[in-house]
């Protein structure tokens, strides 16, 4: 036997041919900062060598510019791999820091995401759905919101949603938008009169939902809830802050309403001790800010495990929605998908010469697309004239002058 040994480089002999289609490779990655309706929308535009292109969204409203930094630092390496290899990108981009993760990262890691799934589906020539392992539903059904100020004006949009075919509908506090001073303790009572009414006027075959927008803390949420008579609500959305799942923890053992959480989880890590602790009875997560499909069909899997349905949060433009339809079309747990496209909405986000093709909501549900990718097209010329607007969300304070949660 010879003393000289064959040294044989199995990574290279295991490497297919042709595995690194250079056609494919990421040729550049662009944030565009546009406004869209009443609100801000931060899209991203990815193009490979070959000419395909995709769109992603980020869901950090109020904060695109610092997510449009943080993609253009993701791009500087990103540019030039190949935009198939989808989960690699994606642990990349968040492993490669000393500090990683954060909703800025992941709200543009997000529409990276978004935007490779919408080139891959198109070079397959499929709908994204596809690429999630098929759709398991036609048709997704939405949730839609009241905006009324008055006890008039939310009974009346209520009836008209409910006579269009919504079976879930979601009221705010009266005093959502009362100005910059708020108290969240003030008209919780009115509220809870609302819901009672509302319950006797709609009966039981509707879900009725309110968002009380994290403003409360644990007392508070839990005194409301006891104003309730048991049945009032089919869920309560986002009462307290989710920073602290103990919080929640408390809050569960105070109440039986079911919880909707999620809209604010920038990870799975984030979602899991709301989904194994039971924190939650609907995933309320928003796939333009937990890291986009790679993350949210995991987190989906999780909640599954423990008899979860999504209710996804949808609160963004026509990327968001077409995203987020795609993904609620492939899970098998699944409510409800919020739509901000309702008759009694009049916000713009979903501007038809700005976004020429897009899914389109038809009554109460979105039908699934079947063209490849996405399903949007941007006119880029229309977003090249939309100027962003400088927006700051309120900063509220309650009447003694002490800041107090938006």
């Amino acid at each position: 036997m010879s003393e000289a040994t064959e040294v044989v480089d199995y990574q290279a002999k295991a490497t297919p041919a042709g595995w690194e289609d250079r056609a494919a490779r990421i040729e550049s990655i662009t944030p565009f900062l546009v406004r869209v309706g009443k609100r801000n929308q931060l899209i991203v535009k990815l193009e490979t060598e070959d000419g395909l292109f995709g769109w992603g969204e980020s869901g950090l409203s109020g904060r695109e510019s610092a997510v449009s930094a943080a993609i253009d630092h993701f791009a500087a390496f990103l540019v030039g791999q190949d935009s198939r290899r989808i989960g690699r990108i994606w642990q990349e981009c968040y492993r490669s820091q000393y500090f990683e993760g954060g909703r800025v990262l992941t709200a543009a890691i997000s529409a990276i995401d978004i935007a490779l799934h919408d080139v891959l589906g198109k070079r397959l020539g499929v709908p994204v759905h596809q690429l999630l392992g098929g759709r398991q539903r036609h048709a997704v059904p939405t949730f839609a919101s009241t905006m009324g100020r008055t006890r008039t004006e939310l009974f009346e949009q209520a009836d008209y949603l409910t006579s269009l075919g919504w079976d879930c509908v979601r009221i705010y506090p009266s005093n959502f938008d009362g100005g910059d001073i708020h108290d969240p303790r003030i008209g919780l009572g009115a509220v809870a009169t609302d819901l009672v009414q509302l319950r006797e006027r709609l009966g039981r075959g509707v879900a009725i939902g309110i968002d009380l927008h994290h403003r409360l803390s644990v007392a508070e949420a839990a005194s409301f809830c006891h104003m309730l008579p048991p049945g009032t609500l089919d869920f309560l959305e986002e009462p307290i802050r989710s920073e602290a799942p103990e919080a929640y923890a408390a809050l569960r053992k105070m109440t039986s309403v079911p919880f909707a959480i999620g809209e604010e989880f920038s990870s799975k890590w984030q979602a899991a001790p709301f989904i194994e602790q039971g924190l939650t009875q609907y995933m309320r997560l928003d796939i333009c800010n937990i890291g986009g499909f790679t993350e949210a069909m995991k987190v989906a899997g999780w909640s599954e495990r423990f008899y979860i349905d999504l209710m996804p949060h949808n609160p963004l433009g026509p990327i968001c929605t077409a995203a987020t339809v795609h993904m609620s079309a492939a899970v098998p747990n699944f409510s409800w998908l919020e739509t901000r496209q309702s008759p009694v909405e009049d916000l713009g986000f979903h501007d038809p010469e700005i976004f020429p093709v897009q899914v389109e909501l038809l009554g109460p549900v979105y039908p699934v697309p079947d063209t490849p990718g996405l399903g949007v097209e941007v006119d880029e010329t229309a977003i090249t004239n939309q100027r962003p607007v400088h927006v700051e969300a309120p900063h509220l304070r309650r009447s003694d002058g002490s800041v107090t949660n938006w």
